[in-house]
């Protein structure tokens, strides 16, 4: 589980939803859209410190140029170690806001021709981001 902090930068409400922005080290935002209020949970509020949880499986993976996609957290940095196996690949990214983890196929490692040191863009969709009060 990749772990990364920061705090709330902004908070937007809809019904029973939440859209969080949290800004992180270095100037990084992270979006997650949660099913709860600042009503239903009370650390939902702006400058509160959180941590950002998602999967190592939820982390896509591409070159560093820029991607037309829906994808709005994105993370740019370089590819510090690759773990290639028969199947599947981890990868380790340093970015600004800290380390990250993907777990992602070993053909789409050689198909984008991954190799430590390459600057590589990870990106996480917003509903796959968990946050976890400090």
């Amino acid at each position: 589980m990749n772990r990364l902090e920061g705090h709330i930068e902004h908070l937007e409400v809809s019904g029973d939803l939440s859209l969080v922005t949290v800004l992180l080290s270095g100037d990084l935002r992270i979006k997650a859209i949660v099913i709860d209020t600042p009503k239903s949970a009370p650390y939902l509020e702006k400058n509160k410190n959180v941590a950002i949880l998602f999967k190592e499986t939820e982390v896509v993976i591409g070159n560093h140029s820029d991607h037309k996609v829906s994808l709005q957290n994105k993370m740019l940095g370089p590819l510090k170690s690759l773990e290639q196996g028969q199947l599947l690949s981890c990868l380790t990214i340093q970015t600004e806001a800290g380390q990250i983890r993907s777990t992602i196929s070993t053909a789409a490692v050689l198909a984008l021709k991954l190799k430590p040191g390459m600057r590589i863009m990870a990106m996480v969709k917003l509903n796959e981001v968990m946050l976890s009060p400090l």
